[in-house]
């Protein structure tokens, strides 16, 4: 019997240390958000599939037997979804309807265009009972992205997705896959991530380049006796001594990378040992790493940061995500996050012209679905 309706719950990522590492192969410490794009599937007897986004206001419809890339880039999301899970699994899909909506952010800085690839591949999985996997949604998901989209990150953000539970983190090490849940008691902390309105293209941003500059310093170190896959696996003594080797641009980007994957290392023991106050100064660092060595941040972030400083009910601040805008991520006592956000918004709105947005959220559960008969 098929079923008259798919609904599958696609979460954001948070990430609260680690950046930038998942293409280095290194560690990261990631979570799902209990915030989610939500995606509605229905059989369509029609020799055509409709989808529409309600969170974007907008539309398309698709012949599944004849793909293309669209010069429309969130169409290519979806399309690319399909044009991988058809060769993945040589299968010819049958016409659908998707309508999507959910409280996830757009831009924000916490994988939102990963969230809808990963849902939207499970939905249809679903409906065209293939009986995906885990692994194969990771797979295809990070293939649309690197490959048809042209963003050359690592796995983390489709890791989190597919693999988050209620009130964990997960460690997660990029070079083999392996991972392990880690309790997270925040106690009478709360994360809020505040959002700059800045809405970012990884792509027409220098994120690309990130990744081509620390390709640059691992074939410099690897032309220095080296035989490493990674910049992780280096340490930093070995790096120092191959400073004078490399420009200094490509140099800096190495040694927040060495530095940020020890940190996120440290960062999960502060965790099991419960040093909340130890886990948080390590945020800081990961930020003046990705601002004055990575060259990611900006002003706005910045500025965010640094207005959480001198203020003893926040443990810890740093930008998140890509960069060149989206959000930072906070931890701060429950009791002062309005008052915070009231004061914030109004010196932001001031500086920057822009209204700032709060978001405050937990650790969310990865990619589940619901099946209407």
């Amino acid at each position: 019997m098929n079923p008259k309706e798919v609904v599958v719950l696609s979460p954001g990522r948070i990430n609260l240390i680690g950046e930038h590492i998942d293409y280095n192969g290194g560690h990261v410490l990631p979570a799902a958000t209990d915030l989610y794009i939500r995606l509605h599937f229905y059989n369509n007897k029609n020799n055509f599939s409709e989808i529409e986004s309600k969170t974007i206001k907008k539309s398309v419809k698709l012949d599944v037997n004849n793909l293309e890339k669209s010069n429309v880039k969130w169409e290519n999301y979806l399309i690319g979804s399909l044009i991988f899970l058809i060769k993945e699994r040589n299968v010819n899909l049958k016409n659908f309807k998707c309508i999507i909506d959910g409280d996830l952010p757009v831009g924000a800085g916490i994988s939102s265009s990963s969230a809808l690839i990963c849902g939207f591949i499970k939905g249809i999985g679903i409906l065209n009972k293939l009986d995906l996997r885990d692994e194969e949604i990771l797979s295809i998901s990070r293939e649309v992205e690197y490959d048809f989209i042209g963003v050359k990150g690592g796995i983390m953000d489709q890791f989190s997705i597919i693999h988050s539970k209620e009130n964990k983190l997960i460690f997660l090490n990029c070079k083999s896959k392996t991972f392990e849940h880690i309790n997270v008691d925040l106690g009478e902390y709360k994360i809020l991530l505040l959002d700059t309105n800045i809405k970012h293209d990884l792509i027409e941003s220098s994120y690309n380049d990130r990744v081509r500059e620390c390709a640059k310093a691992l074939e410099i170190v690897n032309n220095e006796n080296g035989n490493f896959n990674f910049l992780t696996e280096i340490n930093i003594e070995d790096l120092n001594l191959l400073m004078r080797k490399m420009p200094e641009k490509i140099y800096n980007r190495a040694l927040f990378v060495v530095e940020e994957n020890n940190r996120t290392l440290i960062a999960k023991e502060k965790l099991k040992n419960s040093d909340l106050k130890g886990f948080a100064d390590l945020m800081y660092l990961s930020h003046y790493g990705l601002k004055n060595l990575y060259d990611v941040s900006c002003e706005e972030l910045d500025f965010l940061v640094d207005q959480t400083v001198d203020n003893n009910r926040i443990l810890g601040s740093r930008m998140m995500g890509g960069g060149f805008g989206g959000c930072t991520i906070n931890i701060i006592h429950s009791e002062e996050a309005e008052s915070f956000v009231r004061n914030i918004s109004k010196k932001y709105l001031n500086k920057f012209l822009k209204n700032l947005t709060p978001i405050i959220t937990t650790l969310g559960k990865g990619l589940n679905y619901e099946i209407i008969r």
